[in-house]
Formats: C-alpha cells, sequence, structure tokens
C-alpha cells in the first residue's frame, strides 16, 4: 500500500492508457453530452473542431478510470473532497491513445486528524503526440502509515 508517508513532491508517473474509438464518443455522448459536434460526424465537421470529437467529460472519466486502475487500488486514500483548476486544452479525436501521469506537487498533515495527510496531485492526460489534453490538480486524503484512527481497535486474533 502507498501511504502518506511514501509521497514524494515532485516525483512524476504514468498511471496507464487508453485508446479512445468513435463508438465510445458516439456512446458516451448520447447519454451524456449530446452536443452536435460528439454526437454528429456531419455537424462536427462544420463546428470550430472540424471532425468529432469526446465530451471533455468523457475525457475526464477515462482519467479517472486510469488513476484508479493505475494508483487508487495500491493507496491507502480516502474519497477525495474535490479538485482544482480542470482545464481541457485540446480535443479528443477517435483514434487517440491517452496516457495519464500525475505526480504530488504538494503534501500537508492534517492538523485536526493526525491519522490523515491531504496531497495535491497535479495530473495531466497526454495524446500520442504527447499534447496534453486535459490537466487538473486532484485533492487526495491519504492514511499514515503509523498513526492509528482513534477508535480503530486492532484485530488480534
Amino acid at each position: 500500500m502507498i501511504y502518506f508517508e511514501d509521497l514524494e513532491v515532485g516525483a512524476v508517473r504514468e498511471l496507464g492508457s487508453k485508446t479512445i474509438t468513435r463508438e465510445e464518443i458516439l456512446a458516451f455522448a448520447r447519454e451524456y453530452d449530446p452536443q452536435p459536434f460528439h454526437t454528429d460526424e456531419a455537424a462536427a465537421e462544420r463546428s470550430i473542431f472540424g471532425g468529432l470529437i469526446a465530451s471533455g467529460w468523457h475525457t475526464a472519466s477515462i482519467m479517472m478510470r486510469l488513476i484508479v486502475d493505475g494508483a487508487v487500488e495500491r493507496a491507502a486514500v480516502l474519497p477525495s473532497p474535490g479538485f482544482d483548476d480542470l482545464r481541457w486544452l485540446k480535443p479528443v479525436r477517435p483514434g487517440d491513445t491517452l496516457t495519464v501521469r500525475g505526480g504530488c506537487i504538494e503534501k500537508t498533515p492534517s492538523r485536526s486528524k493526525p491519522w490523515l495527510g491531504s496531497a495535491r496531485i497535479r495530473t495531466e492526460m497526454l495524446n500520442q503526440d504527447g499534447d496534453v489534453v486535459l490537466s487538473v490538480h486532484n485533492i487526495a486524503i491519504y492514511r499514515r502509515r503509523d498513526v492509528a484512527e482513534p477508535g480503530a481497535e486492532k484485530d488480534d486474533g
């Protein structure tokens, strides 16, 4: 498990990749973001994007899945209180391969709950050309390795 103490400010690592398909773009957009440049290829051709693009929320959802698969499953984290500065910087198109990388930019032990600490994580999603298509600052709450939560009993059995 990765605990608060294991986080290194400045260290960055890749968390996984996924290639996005036309069918995924259309299905997500029809369900959650039915704007014409996400759902109608002819309309998308006439738009400022010049072709079909993924919803930013679809892109963010892919990012979240890659974060869970690449980091959260092995980390002593609690639900996140949120994120800051979400930016969609470039359109994502069918066939793009998206890679997520993230790194701790700041960490602070909790003053009120000494068994926890918070970390600000800068997360970026890049396409196959190395262009950043999405960036965000996540806030992650980690458990501390050697500090017990009040009321938590150890199982001696």
